[in-house]
């Protein structure tokens, strides 16, 4: 009943009075998430380390030390066997590529579906050679650095520096706080949670407009009202539109998270958990960081310019 009265009704929450807290939480993730990027790194997909992947599934519980001993023949360097799914009759079969090539590595596909021959259904084969998964690499750094840099030419242009200012730097927490936790947990980080890193930062960008565009309006509207209290009042007023936003992209995520599969774990991870954060930093790091500024003075300051350009 809660949850629909703030849907329905507005409300008069103060935000602003954790603010200090939530600047202290922030940091404190923000460093523990480069931490663990430095120490523990990422657990690169097959997509960009290279290497094999075939998921096998059998109408029995698989023996996982069964299967890596008769594997030990192969000479596919580094291996990773993990079992998919709560029943145990499903297994991952994972092997970095090293210094293979294309060739080689479907070859070592064929001969793994030799040893274990036709008891199992194989439900996913995929190779992809080192050159390639390094290429795939560069291009999903390359287009996740253009798309946040053309959002941050949007950003700077579309609001005073103050705003951008606010807005970059929320992209730039939610961003590294969501990649920091794909690190930490150890979800696949893939041309697949690229998509869902850039989509996340679309989202917090248009969360974070919403919000600026209704405290803009309120400058306007409440020429008397203190600062603080404003922005307060401008969150208020959208929180409405926040929760059924972000309750209704829940409903889809989170069923996708539990029973998707291993293919939609870590992006239906990072959509849930790029959600959760950009939400919360639209709040207390966008908005919050305004009342460091006088924007009163800077929105006098346009009117200023905008009527002495039409006399």
């Amino acid at each position: 009943m809660t949850i629909l009265k703030w849907i329905t009704k507005d409300t008069n929450i103060n935000f602003m009075k954790a603010r200090r807290f939530t600047y202290i939480l922030s940091s404190i993730l923000v460093i523990a998430s480069f931490a663990s990027m430095y120490l523990k790194g990422f657990n690169f997909g097959i997509d960009f380390s290279g290497g094999v992947l075939i998921e096998i599934k059998s109408e029995k519980p698989i023996n996982v030390e069964e299967i890596r001993n008769k594997l030990s023949s192969v000479d596919l360097g580094e291996l990773n066997l993990q079992t998919i799914g709560l029943e145990g009759d499903e297994l991952m079969i994972r092997a970095l590529a090293k210094d293979k090539d294309e060739v080689a590595q479907r070859e070592a596909v064929a001969e793994i579906r030799n040893i274990l021959g036709n008891e199992y259904e194989y439900r996913r084969v995929e190779t992809v050679g080192p050159q390639v998964g390094d290429e795939l690499k560069m291009a999903g750094i390359i287009a996740s650095v253009l798309a946040i840099a053309a959002i941050a030419i949007y950003i700077w242009v579309r609001f005073e520096w103050q705003f951008a200012i606010g807005a970059l730097l929320g992209l730039f927490h939610d961003t590294v706080i969501t990649v920091g936790l794909l690190s930490m947990f150890g979800f696949d980080f893939s041309l697949t949670t690229v998509a869902a890193i850039l989509t996340l930062v679309g989202y917090s960008v248009n969360d974070k407009v919403v919000t600026y565009d209704r405290i803009r309006e309120n400058l306007k509207k409440y020429r008397k009202m203190p600062q603080e209290e404003l922005i307060n009042k401008s969150i208020n007023d959208i929180f409405s539109r926040t929760l059924l936003t972000g309750v209704t992209t829940l409903m889809a995520v989170i069923p996708l998270y539990l029973w998707g599969g291993d293919a939609l774990e870590s992006f239906s991870f990072t959509i849930l958990a790029g959600l959760l954060i950009g939400t919360y930093s639209s709040i207390y790091v966008s908005a919050s960081i305004l009342n460091l500024f006088d924007l009163r003075a800077v929105n006098h300051k346009d009117e200023e310019n905008y009527f002495g350009t039409i006399g």
